[in-house]
């Protein structure tokens, strides 16, 4: 999971978002100290936002960064410093993680689509998926429900064409790489990776 922090585009402002809504009239703010709590119609959080971030958190980076459990921990003290409640138990889990397609199949009502069964090494993920050079036996690098592609799509399950789909088998374009190939294709990667493992680029 990525938080946001740009403090020359936006201010000194620590976003961190959790879900999307399409219905943006719906949202509704409630502000208690520096944190602002960013709600839907349901109730439901769609993420935080924390003024003055310099103020409570070392941030040397900028743009999307990585949520560890160190700062997680600050985001904490500063809810509990403000008397906020709310429960922040999130998964912190890679993921962009390093896949094993264990089998595929065509895609029933899509012939340019096959149906992957992925091994991300502590769950078997369905990938629908449209690359023409994706097959059994690859190692494959998967954006995993929750991730942030680099072209800011968040990745969500979904179903393509009537088959749900649990993530994305990525080409290098897609994981921002530098100099990748133009032809279309999934990034299959060599034998010195492990399943399950981060993927950094």
């Amino acid at each position: 999971m990525d938080v946001f922090y740009n403090p020359n585009g936006i201010g000194d402002v620590l976003i961190i978002p959790f879900k999307e809504t399409d219905d943006r009239y719906s949202i509704s703010y409630e502000t208690i100290g520096p944190v602002t709590r960013i709600v839907d119609s349901n109730q439901e959080v769609l993420g935080y936002n924390i003024a003055y971030a310099s103020k409570y958190f070392e941030l040397k980076e900028t743009g999307n960064i990585p949520l560890t459990n160190e700062l997680l921990d600050k985001v904490k003290q500063v809810f509990a410093d403000n008397n906020i409640d709310d429960a922040l138990d999130l998964d912190l889990s890679p993921k962009f993680v390093v896949g094993y397609v264990v089998e595929k199949t065509q895609h029933e009502n899509a012939d340019k689509l096959s149906v992957c069964q992925v091994d991300v090494g502590n769950e078997l993920l369905q990938i629908v998926c449209g690359a023409p050079n994706v097959d059994k036996g690859q190692k494959v690098v998967v954006a995993k429900i929750g991730a942030t592609m680099p072209s800011g799509l968040r990745i969500k399950p979904t179903e393509l064409r009537g088959v749900p789909s649990n993530g994305m088998i990525c080409s290098q374009k897609e994981l921002g790489i530098p100099n990748a190939p133009k032809e279309k294709g999934i990034y299959i990667l060599d034998d010195s990776y492990s399943v399950g493992q981060a993927f950094t680029v």
